[in-house]
């Protein structure tokens, strides 16, 4: 049993990826968060702001076979693109704790690529076709190496030098997206002294909330 929060096709707005057409599939659920306000101030990650709990998001639903989630995925790719691979990316909450080999083998017969979104934390399945690892806090990395690790910026417990070494491809930092806007312009410029500073690093704005696209 698939469990999915939403789904629903945009342009992938971070890293290296940004700008590339996606069906974003948002699993349900978190190792990290129980995603429930009471719970923040113990959680494993406190700074995330988005909403996993459930199955009532757009296109959100429980599909019971890999076959039936990757059917409902392939229907949300606009059938006219037939020039760009298909591509489905996805997140969470954790998306580990429930993308499996089947789902993966099922979507690449219906010809997409796969890509995935997670806090590291859990070890992945094959066939992973772009792997993006962003590091919350402390917790202890299960996957050391892959095509990206983002970083949200700046993050007690989780010093960009910490990760440098790692086996990534690509090494982006992201600005902890804050409020009110005074603060959301200083995470944005401590990212960009350090990338300026540190140049295997990457600035990773998110082009969605900019450009005003979900």
């Amino acid at each position: 049993m698939y469990q999915v929060k939403e789904a629903f096709y945009t342009l992938q707005g971070e890293g290296a990826q940004a700008g590339r057409a996606s069906v974003f599939c948002r699993f349900s659920g978190c190792n990290l968060w129980s995603g429930r306000e009471a719970d923040r101030p113990m959680a494993k990650c406190t700074f995330c702001d988005t909403d996993f709990i459930g199955t009532n998001g757009i296109n959100g639903g429980k599909f019971v076979t890999a076959t039936a989630l990757a059917e409902h995925i392939a229907a949300l790719w606009p059938s006219q693109n037939d020039n760009a691979t298909p591509y489905v990316v996805f997140t969470g909450g954790e998306p580990l704790l429930q993308l499996d080999a089947a789902l993966i083998a099922t979507l690449h017969s219906h010809g997409f690529e796969v890509a995935v979104e997670t806090n590291g934390t859990l070890k992945p399945p094959p066939g992973i076709d772009w792997l993006c690892v962003s590091p919350k806090g402390s917790n202890p990395l299960a996957v050391t190496r892959g095509d990206e690790l983002k970083l949200v910026y700046p993050q007690s417990g989780a010093p960009p030098e910490q990760f440098s070494r790692l086996g990534f491809r690509h090494f982006f930092l992201q600005p902890m997206d804050l409020a009110p806007l005074d603060q959301a312009k200083s995470t944005v410029a401590e990212a960009t002294a350090y990338c300026m500073a540190n140049p295997q690093w990457r600035l990773s704005l998110q082009m969605h909330k900019l450009a005003g696209f979900d």
